[in-house]
C-alpha cells in the first residue's frame, strides 16, 4: 500500500463532504441515498464520517446515485476560480471559457449596428445560443420573424435557423453563452 500524502487526504476528507453536502442539498437521508446507491445505512455513514475506505467502485456508484459524475465528485482544481477574459477589441468581444465544460464559451459584446437588412447576411449553424441584454435593446432576427429584447430579457434559440443580431435606436450589451457547435459556426464565419 501506498503512503498517504497530506494532498490525498485533502481530496479523501473534499469526497466525503461532497458526499454528504450533495445527499442534504437533495433533501435525502442516509437511507435515501444508500437505497439509491445499492448500499448499507451503515456503510454509507462510514463513508461520509471517514471510518470506511472510499472504493472506486462505490464512488461510481454514489456519483450516478447523487446525478453527478465521478470526475466532479473528485475534482480539487479550484486553484482558477477567477478567469480574466480574452479581449476582441476590433469586434468590441470579451470572451471566457466555462472550464467545466470546454466546448461552451461566454461572449460579452457590445453591439452599436442595427441587424441586417438583407437576409442572406444572416447565419445558420449547428448549435445553441443563449444571450441576455444587459442594456439597451437588442433584436434578434430569427428565420422570418423579428423579436425585440429589452435590457435583462433573454433569449434562446437553435443555430440551425438563420438568424442575426442588432441594436435597436442605440447601442446595446449583450452577454451571449454558445455551446461548442455554436462557437465553433461563429468562429468560422468570422464573427463573434
Amino acid at each position: 500500500m501506498l503512503p498517504m500524502t497530506q494532498e490525498d487526504g485533502d481530496l479523501d476528507g473534499l469526497v466525503r463532504k461532497r458526499i454528504r453536502a450533495l445527499r442534504v442539498a437533495q433533501g435525502w437521508s442516509l437511507e435515501d441515498l444508500a437505497g439509491r446507491a445499492n448500499l448499507s445505512q451503515s456503510s454509507l455513514s462510514r463513508i461520509e464520517n471517514g471510518r470506511r475506505r472510499l472504493a472506486l467502485d462505490q464512488l461510481v456508484t454514489l456519483a450516478r446515485a447523487l446525478d453527478t459524475t465521478l470526475d466532479q465528485l473528485v475534482e480539487t482544481a479550484a486553484d482558477d476560480v477567477v478567469v480574466s477574459p480574452m479581449i476582441d477589441g476590433a469586434h468590441g468581444l470579451m470572451r471566457w471559457p466555462v472550464k467545466g465544460d470546454p466546448g461552451m464559451s461566454v461572449v460579452r459584446q457590445r453591439m452599436t449596428e442595427p441587424p441586417p437588412d438583407n437576409p442572406a447576411r444572416m447565419r445558420a449553424h449547428p448549435g445553441r445560443e443563449w444571450l441576455v441584454v444587459l442594456s439597451g435593446t437588442a433584436i434578434l432576427l430569427l428565420g422570418h420573424r423579428r423579436f425585440r429584447i429589452e435590457t435583462n430579457q433573454a433569449a434562446e434559440f437553435p443555430t440551425m435557423l438563420p438568424h442575426a443580431i442588432g441594436t435597436a435606436g442605440g447601442p446595446c450589451e449583450i452577454l451571449g453563452i454558445f455551446d461548442r457547435d455554436a462557437r465553433r459556426g461563429h468562429q468560422r464565419e468570422g464573427g463573434d
